[in-house]
């Protein structure tokens, strides 16, 4: 057997913060040119094991060796000069430098403006890469920063790169075509890890998968000799079924009528562009579109949450009473029996309160129900106890403060807390989002739950596979305008990627 040269080896890694311990005793191995995926459930310690390799965190056990050399790595700068380079989900750039002002800063001593452009373009053309150095950050697609990103770490000499869920805002042309830049810098002996959660890109990408559980080693795959089915069951510790229920529309009525809606953001930017379309009783309508498309300004001023310059929404009752939403408060459009529930993006800053426990964010829904001093508190306290039971939420109890749980576990009170309310029509932002398989599939299996009871569910979504299995149809948004509405039983992922584009 062929002897393969190891560039990075992490031996019995520990970390532990105040009384959680994210990671026990991990044992990881990378080759030189190769690709792992690192996968685990939320809380797992793949972007802790990584933060440490990266310099972020220290270990308080364990050994680092890299180049076969024991090494200590206490900060980002001792990791780039061992060669180590992280991206990370949330990208730290200038907005209003270059991209190759962006790519120099923090560098070592003085730079000549040419020779480094001229070192930009050459690492752009073998590797496949396709950037501007003269652009500006704030004029770029989340693509073109993440490739300026990418770039940033190889110009800094980084052989080994860790990229954290680089593909959550692509679109499959671009995650495509990352992958091709990933290829071509493992057959220059490159080596990469990447975290995700998107399994269909293990199986596209990766030579071998690193599993973690609960912190821990649970097994390691070569990717050719596995399948989706078993890295899940190896993540979860149990099997999980991977098919997303899809039941058929019973009788569907409309319930939600939206006509050439128009929203300006604070900044005096126009963010929903004449939107019109409908929404059916007991079926799923996916939106779908690159980030910042407009997703989160359509449904906030669905809501009531948002100012609307121009439109109409219009909800229909089961006795086909017609009332126009627009203009109305959002506490009276709940008053007026229509249960809209809204599932933000910003957990914490929206959604829930974070110094308060997880009973106390439940009864937030309810608060103005009740015209007493004293509010009830035994029904939201149940129905917490409900939705920690049903949603495996992690937590010491009922009374911890929000704030003090994993952002995987917050996004699951958020999401049961919106459908506990028994509404007729659900708008979903990214209810899965950060959430691992086990958690993702409870919550598609919930949506299924209320879809069948009639509601009329509006589901935004980043992972285009999902989106395919779980909507009845899908509505397409590029740049804040409707590219198309198409059938999800028949349209290809291909199809939905270039309609996010607008190149049909």
């Amino acid at each position: 057997m062929e002897q393969r040269e190891t560039a990075v080896r992490m031996c019995g890694i520990s970390k532990r913060f105040d009384q959680k311990q994210a990671n026990t005793c991990v044992n990881f191995e990378l080759y030189r040119g190769e690709i792992v995926s690192l996968l685990g459930e939320n809380g797992s310690g793949k972007t802790t094991l990584m933060n440490m390799l990266a310099g972020i965190y220290f270990p308080d056990e364990g050994q680092i060796f890299v180049g076969g050399r024991e090494v200590k790595i206490s900060s980002p700068a001792d990791a780039a000069a061992l060669g180590i380079g992280m991206v990370h989900q949330h990208f730290k750039l200038v907005d209003v430098f270059t991209a190759w002002e962006n790519i120099v800063l923090g560098s070592q001593g003085r730079y000549d403006v040419s020779r480094a452009k001229a070192r930009i373009r050459e690492i752009c053309d073998k590797y496949g890469f396709v950037v501007d150095p003269d652009k500006k950050i704030y004029n770029m697609t989340v693509s073109e920063k993440q490739t300026v990103e990418i770039v940033k770490v190889i110009f800094r000499g980084a052989d080994i790169l860790i990229l954290d869920e680089p593909t959550a805002v692509l679109t499959p042309q671009e995650c495509e075509r990352l992958f091709e830049v990933m290829r071509n810098m493992r057959k220059d002996g490159k080596s990469i890890v990447i975290i995700t959660h998107k399994l269909n890109e293990v199986m596209a990408i990766s030579d071998r998968v690193v599993v973690l559980r609960q912190g821990s080693n649970a097994g390691e795959l070569e990717t050719a000799k596995t399948d989706p089915q078993e890295m899940t069951d190896m993540m979860v510790g149990h099997a999980v079924t991977l098919d997303i229920e899809r039941p058929e529309p019973v009788n569907p009525e409309k319930r939600l009528v939206i006509k050439n809606i128009n929203v300006t953001d604070v900044e005096g930017v126009r963010k929903v562009k004449d939107v019109s379309f409908y929404m059916n009783s007991g079926e799923i309508l996916g939106i779908a579109g690159i980030s910042g498309s407009g997703q989160k300004e359509l449904l906030e001023a669905i809501a009531g949450i948002q100012k609307v310059d121009s439109g109409s929404v219009v909800y229909i009752d089961e006795n086909h009473k017609e009332t126009e939403l627009i203009g109305m408060h959002p506490q009276d459009i709940r008053d007026l029996g229509v249960a809209l529930s809204f599932v933000p993006e910003d957990r914490l800053g929206m959604g829930l309160v974070g110094n308060m426990n997880i009973s106390e964010n439940m009864m937030l829904r309810t608060f103005g129900e009740s015209h007493k001093w004293f509010t009830d508190r035994d029904k939201p306290r149940k129905v917490a106890e409900n939705v920690v039971d049903v949603l495996e939420v992690s937590t010491p109890g009922l009374d911890t403060p929000v704030r003090r749980l994993s952002g995987g576990n917050i996004q699951k009170i958020l999401v049961g807390r919106e459908i506990s309310s028994d509404p007729k029509v659900l708008l979903t932002a990214y209810a899965v989002r950060g959430l691992d398989i086990n958690s993702s599939y409870k919550i598609y299996d919930l949506i299924n739950e209320q879809k069948k009871k009639g509601v009329a569910v509006l589901f935004v979504g980043e992972d285009l596979d999902v989106l395919m299995q779980i909507s009845d149809k899908i509505m397409v948004l590029c740049d804040g305008e409707v590219s198309d509405i198409v059938d999800a039983k028949k349209v290809t992922k291909n199809e939905i990627g270039l309609l996010m584009t607008s190149m049909v």
